[in-house]
């Protein structure tokens, strides 16, 4: 076991951004058992000290800071007690970390008590309603996690923040260490004989009740004694001489130490309804406690976390399809490739008809991960371009992971990137929903990578029900007939938010600096486009992507702009395009005028003499454009 304080009597101090990059779990408290030796202390101090292979440090409340929540972005963080967090950097820990909390009292209530509330303002507590109690139960519905020290506890906390039910709750109540359970089974088997007094411990503390445990044993004619400040061990010796124990707190005591050490002490309890922890079933003979005691708090508590911080996240692969056979998309291989990494494969058929449905129905009876569904469409619909993005969004709307890969039928993923996606999935920061990842264009051949383009697109995102695709609310037109088409600059997949359409933030691998080495490189700098070249191999030995075949087959690329794309790009932009030779990137006719020969003859030109070419602008063979060789091979699925 590793456990590193960065604070106490230790004979060195540690940097605190050190201690965290050093560790695996990060825990924060207000205090630890160095400064206080408190009921909440000594449970955390016990569940420090079981942390098994997992190195954990422990920070106080007070420390954490905004650079030092970036430095543990990738850890994960326990909260426990923390009122003296800045409360101002909740929303920050909310958006990038992974965290538990254990709740010890009742944290959304300014005086953690309700019924200390009661007595200090006259009126029910209504901490629920303002702002501190609304900002708590958010910090704890962000959790991965929320663990209770009290069934009644968490009940409490349900009765006033419905939502929280659907968290991850797990009651763990308090811990003891070993030697602790087992000095009280020394002090309870002692054959000493007992004094017929109880105890009762002095506090200054209005909700420790001492008045009433004071008045209840002149009721009941009991002798006690009070004891103010005895040290823990000496305390649990005094346990062994007494006979009985008297604890009435005048509030909600979640799991009181004090009373289950009096309990396994063998002493005779005299308790109220305020302490939450007796109604549970645990809470019988004294081997029942102890048996309890002993494995669960400490065994729940770290199953939780291990279970959160081993766990992989599932992951939805989905795509899109239509006449993928006619078109000679690779869409069986897609699926396939999804498959080597994807706990589900959503593919949604806009109406084939020429038995690529048919083909994809055989395909999903040999996987049970295989989802498809047919949503088909009007594609002679004037706004038949539009329908794209819908069946995208339609695809992603039947994924059940907690990512999401979008994929088009004539991509595929490389078998040396199946387990990259999947760690990929657990390091990226929680404030992140989106990522772009890089792309392999083909020109032609493999040997040919386009520089052309960007090399990149929006690729993995989490499973959120805002995300969507569609236009962007800035490019959003309506024609005459109220029917909604895009300004120039979307494909109409853009990643969009559900309500408002704005695009969804990304998180890129690609900066200005190599955007700059990519423009120079294309306008015939020899120095920058190798020094692109040396980049992007790197980048997709280091980063997962895809492998787009669109551009590979040029004949196939050719004839689909002469019968589909131009009317997609008319009907996305409602503009109106005659077959002219001015409107022919390709050649310097109509379109109607151009022969299968002659598209052959062009894709073998741009094959030989181009890297790619942008058809935004007619084709120019007086100028070149450059492409670069990627050294990875191709997919053996595409072999």
């Amino acid at each position: 076991m590793f456990n590193t304080s960065i604070f106490g009597t230790e004979p060195k101090k540690e940097n605190i951004e050190d201690v965290i990059l050093n560790c695996d779990i990060i825990f924060v408290s207000d205090m630890f058992v160095e400064d206080y030796v408190g009921g909440a202390e000594l449970t955390t101090e016990t569940f420090y000290e079981n942390s098994g292979s997992l190195k954990v440090c422990k920070i106080k409340a007070s420390q954490i800071k905004p650079e030092i929540i970036q430095h543990g972005i990738m850890k994960h963080w326990v909260f426990f007690n923390y009122s003296s967090l800045d409360l101002n950097l909740i929303p920050i820990i909310i958006a990038n970390l992974s965290y538990s909390i254990v709740e010890y009292d009742y944290k959304f209530c300014k005086y953690r008590s309700i019924e200390k509330h009661k007595e200090a303002e006259g009126i029910d507590c209504d901490c629920h309603n303002q702002q501190n109690g609304k900002l708590i139960s958010a910090f704890m519905y962000a959790a991965d996690n929320i663990m209770w020290m009290s069934e009644k506890q968490r009940d409490l906390y349900f009765s006033r923040f419905d939502f929280l039910k659907s968290k991850n709750n797990v009651v763990v109540s308090s811990a003891f260490k070993k030697k602790t359970i087992e000095k009280l089974k020394n002090v309870r088997e002692n054959k000493k004989k007992r004094n017929h007094k109880a105890i009762i411990l002095g506090s200054d503390s209005w909700i420790k009740g001492v008045e009433d445990c004071k008045n209840y044993c002149e009721e009941k004619e009991i002798e006690y004694d009070l004891f103010w400040n005895i040290p823990h061990g000496e305390l649990l010796e005094k346990m062994g001489e007494y006979s009985h124990f008297v604890f009435l707190p005048k509030g909600g005591d979640t799991c009181p130490r004090i009373v289950i050490e009096a309990k396994l002490a063998g002493m005779n309890l005299h308790l109220n309804n305020y302490v939450q922890h007796c109604d549970e079933k645990w809470w019988g003979s004294v081997e029942d406690v102890e048996s309890y005691i002993l494995n669960h708090p400490v065994q729940t508590f770290w199953k939780t976390i291990n279970k959160t911080v081993s766990r992989i996240p599932t992951l939805s692969g989905y795509t899109t399809t239509k006449n993928c056979i006619s078109q000679q998309y690779p869409y069986k291989q897609a699926i396939k490739s999804m498959l080597g990494f994807c706990d589900q494969v959503v593919v949604v058929d806009g109406g084939s008809t020429d038995g690529t449905w048919e083909t994809l129905v055989e395909i999903s009876k040999s996987d049970d991960r295989i989802i498809i569904e047919q949503k088909k469409r009007d594609w002679d619909h004037p706004r038949f371009a539009v329908f794209d993005g819908l069946q995208k969004a339609y695809a992603r709307s039947l994924c059940t992971g907690d990512w999401c890969w979008q994929m088009d039928s004539d991509e595929i993923v490389h078998e040396k990137d199946y387990s990259k996606i999947k760690n990929l999935m657990r390091d990226v920061p929680k404030s992140m929903h989106l990522l772009a990842l890089p792309v392999i264009e083909y020109w032609g051949s493999e040997e040919k990578v386009r520089v052309d383009v960007n090399p990149w697109k929006w690729r993995l995102s989490r499973n959120l029900k805002h995300i969507t695709h569609g236009i962007p609310g800035h490019l959003r037109r309506k024609d005459e007939k109220g029917e909604l088409f895009s300004a120039q600059g979307t494909d109409g997949c853009d990643y969009i938010d559900a309500q408002s359409h704005e695009l969804i933030p990304c998180m890129h691998f690609y900066n200005q600096d190599i955007h700059n080495i990519r423009v120079a490189a294309m306008s015939g700098n020899l120095g920058a486009l190798e020094a692109y070249e040396n980049w992007y191999n790197n980048l997709v030995e280091n980063l997962p992507g895809v492998h787009h075949y669109s551009w590979m087959n040029l004949e196939r690329k050719i004839k689909t702009y002469k019968n589909y794309w131009s009317r997609h790009w008319q009907s996305m932009y409602n503009i109106s395009q005659d077959d002219t030779p001015e409107n022919n990137m390709f050649f310097d006719k109509s379109w109607a005028d151009v022969s299968d020969q002659e598209i052959k003859e062009m894709a073998e030109s741009l094959k030989e003499k181009m890297g790619g070419w942008i058809f935004h602008k007619k084709v120019d063979f007086n100028k070149p454009t450059p492409h670069i060789v990627i050294e990875r091979d191709q997919p053996e699925i595409m072999k």
